[in-house]
């Protein structure tokens, strides 16, 4: 699938900010086997006094930008053509979390892809007790299985809430609320994960979405999306569920970034010299391109 996709984030401030400092995730990269980016842009208004671009530990995009003049406002806008064609899910090849864990051990790189990374508890997403023994009830024959049928409950037995929880919203409260948003599904899904000791991380990015049957479909309607990757196992490596939706990632999904939870991939993070508070607005668009046969 080939893919024009644009993003934008708007903030009002309460009060002229004199000074800020952020750093911004939203451009997608390219990732061998899944994604090809053919064309990106970033810009922001006012333009920033500093900018630098590079990649984090876990090979992220990202903006760093700051200001010395005083503004009310901040206009982000992102735009990119993206190919996406990730391989079908083959026969299921991961092992039992007991071989898993063995496989695990094996492991010695500490490379950003290292499943040791996305083990342990983090800060949105960490190891709790009511959280691990629902996804105790989810364990099948192999670590792919025991992903699958998760990711699946989360989405039959969650409701989905833009109004419960907030971006500071974490797994357990999130779980006790049995609402939420793709951040929070994805937050729970990966502590239960690593509660059953199944290496489990955050995906940040844009899902296409497709209008009801003769409604046109609506510009900027869109937002980012989050999803789940998980290692199963030294052959069948890492794969990626979307408990929101009950699926494995497919065509649709557009990857961003990755990281232990939330926090790693955030959209935008920073420090203002203002007072008061601030207002934030987020349009996304996802277009599929078609392109015509010469």
């Amino acid at each position: 699938m080939l893919y024009d996709i644009r993003l934008h984030l708007h903030y009002d401030y309460a009060a002229a900010a004199g000074g800020g400092r952020h750093q911004i995730r939203v451009s997608p990269s390219t990732i061998s086997g899944v994604q090809r980016v053919i064309a990106a842009s970033l810009s922001f208004a006012p333009a920033p006094n500093e900018r630098s671009d590079f990649s984090d530990f876990f090979g992220n995009n990202v903006t760093s930008i700051a200001f010395r003049e005083a503004h009310d406002a901040l206009d982000i806008r992102m735009s990119a053509r993206v190919s996406v064609s990730r391989p079908e899910p083959g026969l299921d090849v991961s092992p039992d979390i007991g071989r898993l864990r063995q496989e695990l051990a094996a492991v010695r790189s500490l490379a950003p892809s290292s499943p040791h990374h996305f083990l342990a508890g983090s800060a949105y997403s960490g190891i709790d007790g009511a959280i691990t023994g629902y996804a105790q009830d989810s364990v099948a024959g192999s670590a792919a299985g025991t992903a699958m049928k998760l990711c699946n409950r989360i989405h039959r037995d969650f409701t989905y809430d833009g109004e419960a929880t907030t971006v500071r919203t974490r797994a357990s409260d999130a779980f006790r609320l049995k609402r939420g948003v793709c951040q929070d599904f994805s937050h729970i899904m990966i502590a239960g994960l690593r509660g059953l000791g199944i290496p489990a991380g955050y995906v940040s990015g844009f899902l296409r979405t497709i209008p009801p049957k003769g409604k046109p479909r609506l510009e900027g309607a869109d937002a980012m999306h989050a999803w789940v990757k998980v290692w199963c196992g030294r052959d069948a490596g890492w794969q990626e569920f979307d408990p929101t939706n009950g699926m494995r990632a497919s065509n649709d999904h557009i990857t961003v970034g990755y990281g232990r939870d939330y926090s790693d991939v955030a959209p935008i993070v920073g420090v203002l010299k203002t007072t008061g508070g601030q207002v934030g607005e987020q349009a996304v668009d996802v277009i599929p391109v078609v392109l015509e046969k010469a």
